[in-house]
């Protein structure tokens, strides 16, 4: 299980020496002077066994304007909203400060897991300071000293639990995916959506598609912050509500840019956050702009769904400001199976987030991508599949060696996987995989779920070849030594 970690503090308390501590290496610059950090700084944090990403950030200051330390500190505001622990520290040997009484008071409203530590607590000089920390309400502090590396099996006694409980909460909320199927489970039904378990449903996009505006319109209200402004969904908040009777779990991403522009640490975290949402869902919905649809990052985004294995449902948004309907949906159409082949008849709905129009067509069309990702073929179907398309389509011999095709079975749903027993599964070219699939998918009404075919080798090597030479040779040495004493 990973888990963010952010080191939150006043200015010139150790948060950047414990940062480089806990990544190993001095990635975070350190100097007596206060105010050294400015910007969020990310690294993949070790401790015992625990794997998990920690964040240096501002120090923060009791500053509410435009100035440099107000906008530190609402930088640093949304680190807290977005990591899942925050490590409070104090300076032992000043004690508590009323900016610190101030911050605890912030992070006890923000913040769902606080610990609070006390660094610099080496000697008996930091007593005083850690017995005052106790009167910040946020527990018992934890003795550190970042530079001399001591306190940190106690961190760890902290973040252990915490790490725990989260990792059985995910495996609560994640979908079950790659199913595997028994044979006798052929004619299996879609699993039950219910309110202890709601479809999961991520919402993609570019900035500025109007993904909170679209989950708002769902909702009925506005729950989520939206506005003209590129970016303003920072992380990846999941609301749970009854959708037309349907209950469901709905994951608000931050746009997804392309790797080259995100610059700002922040929009690095949110977009790997977003990243983390999609393998949380179960149906994800690509929103694109209609002013500019498919263009290069929706594409990563809605190839990045179908590697995951998602069902995928494709929403064009501000379709009420389009003035060509007709021409501009057919000229959609023909985009999507040209740039997506993979995702050949994945549901394509007109929305608009701001009126509600195709918010009907929208809700059909997930539980109708939700109900294929689930599908199941009965073998006896599939060996007659195909052999009609052997019959149609026989399989190329590459290098004189002829490919047989023997036998077929789904083995596993969500998303649908099938495996073929055949000879020479190495020498079989992709473009006859594709056939097959694009095969599936159309005559077993599979259209836009990522299909996985696999090609296996059955007993790939003949036991009893070379044998016979074997045996042969045994035989006329044998009956050579019959002759020899005949004579």
């Amino acid at each position: 299980m990973s888990f963010t970690l952010a080191i939150v503090g006043r200015p010139n308390v150790g948060k950047s020496t414990l940062f480089n501590r806990l990544v190993g290496k001095r990635l975070a610059l350190v100097d007596d002077q206060p105010g050294v950090t400015r910007d969020l700084r990310e690294g993949e944090a070790r401790l015992g066994d625990l794997r998990f990403t920690v964040i240096d950030t501002a120090g923060l200051e009791d500053a509410n304007d435009d100035s440099l330390q107000g906008r530190m500190r609402r930088l640093t505001e949304r680190a807290v909203d977005m990591a899942d622990i925050c490590l409070f520290l104090i300076d032992a040997r000043t004690g508590v400060t009323p900016t610190d009484e101030i911050f605890a008071d912030i992070l006890r409203k923000r913040s769902a897991h606080v610990i609070l530590a006390a660094n610099k607590a080496e000697g008996s000089a930091a007593d005083a300071g850690v017995l005052e920390a106790y009167g910040l309400g946020l527990g018992e502090p934890i003795r550190l000293s970042a530079e001399h590396g001591e306190g940190m099996p106690e961190l760890y006694s902290h973040l252990m639990p915490i790490a725990d409980q989260m990792e059985e909460a995910a495996e609560q909320s994640a979908p079950e995916t790659d199913v595997e199927l028994d044979d006798d489970a052929e004619d299996g039904e879609t699993p039950a959506i219910s309110a202890a378990r709601p479809l999961q449903v991520a919402v993609v996009g570019r900035p500025n598609a109007g993904k909170s505006t679209l989950i708002n319109k769902i909702l009925g209200e506005d729950r989520l912050l939206t506005g003209p402004e590129a970016g303003i969904t920072r992380d990846s908040i999941s609301l749970r509500m009854d959708w037309q009777g349907t209950p469901m779990r709905i994951f608000d991403t931050a746009g997804m840019r392309k790797k080259a522009k995100v610059q700002e640490k922040l929009e690095k975290l949110s977009v790997s956050d977003g990243l983390r949402a999609v393998k949380f869902a179960e149906v994800v919905v690509v929103l694109l702009d209609a002013a500019i649809p498919f263009e290069q990052q929706d594409l990563r985004i809605a190839d990045l769904a179908e590697r995951e294995g998602r069902a995928v449902v494709v929403a064009v948004n501000k379709w009420d400001v389009e003035e060509n309907k007709q021409e501009k949906l057919r000229d959609l159409k023909e985009a999507f199976n040209r740039l997506l082949p993979q995702l050949r008849g994945a549901p394509l709905v007109t929305v608009s987030a701001k009126t509600g129009r195709g918010l009907d067509r929208l809700h059909d069309a997930v539980l109708r991508a939700h109900d294929v990702w689930n599908r199941r073929v009965p073998t006896a179907a599939l060996n007659r599949w195909l052999i009609g398309m052997l019959e149609q389509h026989p399989p190329p011999a590459p290098q004189g060696k002829r490919i047989k095709l023997r036998y077929m079975t789904q083995a596993k749903t969500r998303p649908p996987g099938f495996v073929v027993m055949c000879s020479h599964p190495d020498k079989m070219p992709d473009s006859y995989t594709r056939y097959l699939v694009n095969g599936l998918r159309e005559d077993f009404d599979m259209p836009g779920t990522p299909i996985r075919l696999t090609l296996r080798g059955q007993g790939d090597k003949n036991p009893y070849k070379g044998r016979r030479k074997k045996n042969a040779g045994a035989l006329a040495k044998h009956l050579g030594k019959g002759q020899k004493g005949k004579s």
